[in-house]
């Protein structure tokens, strides 16, 4: 018999809306983005934050191949890209201090090729494009779904921002537990780069952050879609 702890553990929910498939406005949405560029300014601490991280990486390795773990909360899974890419540079970027301070950034045994860096990614992906930067791999790991109908803009394939994260290459991975999530995720990346990707069923051998976790010992079906921009 499960433990409180456990039952409280596994008690997550999927996204409920009354989205019951892709949003109808998002091709609409999609073309705008397309055509007119995203020029909000950068902020201060952006700037200052990408500066760091990109003289780290410059220091490190040049041209060690770039793995960008966005949103990656407390670094979990950033530190075990690091550990399994031993090749590669790894950044894993968040805007919460508070994520990022459950980390053990620094601690004994610490990976050098890793560097966790507070900073909102609708800015640092489009100084790492402004920087000339290729990723090697990008990895979006169960991003907020924004699953009221009304937010679409919010999730990132709405966002104005989608097409700069789509320039810096690499080969995207993106993973839900809500499917209409990965198909929007899929049609945009198809409409907005030509590439063919598609959402399949996903089922994790080694849980890489504790959302995954969560969903997975909730008895969630998970979703991802992966897709070589190089």
């Amino acid at each position: 018999m499960w433990s409180r702890q456990r039952w409280m553990y596994a008690n997550s929910r999927v996204p409920t809306s009354t989205q019951q498939g892709v949003h109808a406005q998002l091709p609409r949405l999609l073309e705008r983005h397309a055509r007119v560029p995203f020029r909000k300014p950068y902020a201060d601490y952006n700037q200052r934050a990408f500066a760091i991280s990109f003289a780290r990486y410059q220091g490190y390795a040049a041209h060690a191949p770039l793995i960008l773990d966005s949103c990656c909360g407390g670094g979990e899974s950033s530190l075990r890209l690091a550990t399994e890419y031993a090749s590669h540079y790894v950044i894993g970027v968040d805007q919460s201090a508070v994520r990022l301070g459950r980390s053990t950034a620094g601690a004994a045994g610490w990976p050098a090729n890793l560097d966790l860096v507070r900073a909102d990614v609708v800015d640092f992906w489009r100084l790492l494009r402004d920087a000339g930067v290729r990723l090697d791999q990008h990895y979006l790991l169960y991003p907020n779904p924004w699953p009221k109908i009304g937010h679409l803009g919010r999730r990132w394939h709405g966002h104005a921002v989608f097409p700069a994260l789509l320039e810096l290459g690499g080969v995207l991975e993106c993973r839900s537990n809500w499917e209409i999530y990965l198909a929007e995720h899929c049609l945009a990346v198809q409409r907005l780069t030509g590439r063919t990707v598609s959402c399949q069923a996903y089922v994790p051998t080694d849980l890489m952050t504790p959302f995954e976790r969560k969903y997975a010992a909730s008895g969630h079906r998970l979703w991802r879609a992966v897709v070589d921009l190089r």
